[in-house]
């Protein structure tokens, strides 16, 4: 890869304690991360929980990073700043106090047993392709096509499960 950086796209979320403080706390560790600077951020949401209903409501983002990480090592920078945080992983989809997820690294398509890019149900959620769609509308999803028509063809009732609460 050489030293010339790669757009990625994390997803972050949190539904326990102060959300958005919460979400500021693992954009500024991530920030700190050698090898990875910040570029930009989308507003924050408030979303509805997915999968595990029967739990809090979500704050929820994005970032756009440049990295001179390969991918295995973006990803344990994210599980790092979980770790940092005190995230506990318990219930599957269930309450967390924060959550990065490895959304897209650059045009690549990868299937490892711990890692699949693009994640491999960004085009299927409101809460990832809304603030994806607030930084870049017509960044391509691999193999899925652009993110706005990814959101324009999700049923209405998901988009409105996906309120912008601030802007980062």
């Amino acid at each position: 890869m050489g030293d010339l950086p790669v757009k990625a796209y994390i997803g972050i979320g949190s539904n326990l304690g102060d959300k958005a403080a919460n979400i500021k706390k693992g954009l500024d560790l991530l920030a700190g991360t050698p090898g990875v600077r910040l570029l930009r951020v989308a507003p924050y949401y408030r979303t509805a929980p997915v999968g595990y209903t029967d739990q809090d409501w979500f704050v929820n983002t994005a970032a756009e990073v440049a990295t001179a990480l390969p991918p295995e090592d973006l990803l344990a920078a994210c599980l790092e700043v979980e770790n940092r945080l005190g995230r506990v992983r318990t219930i599957r989809w269930g309450p967390r106090v924060i959550d990065l997820d490895l959304l897209l690294y650059g045009d690549r398509v990868i299937n490892w047993p711990q890692l699949t890019v693009p994640h491999p149900r960004l085009h299927e959620r409101a809460f990832v392709l809304v603030p994806l769609a607030d930084l870049v509308p017509e960044l391509t999803v691999p193999g899925r096509g652009r993110v706005d028509r990814l959101l324009a063809g999700l049923a209405p009732e998901q988009r409105e499960t996906v309120r912008k609460i601030a802007t980062a």
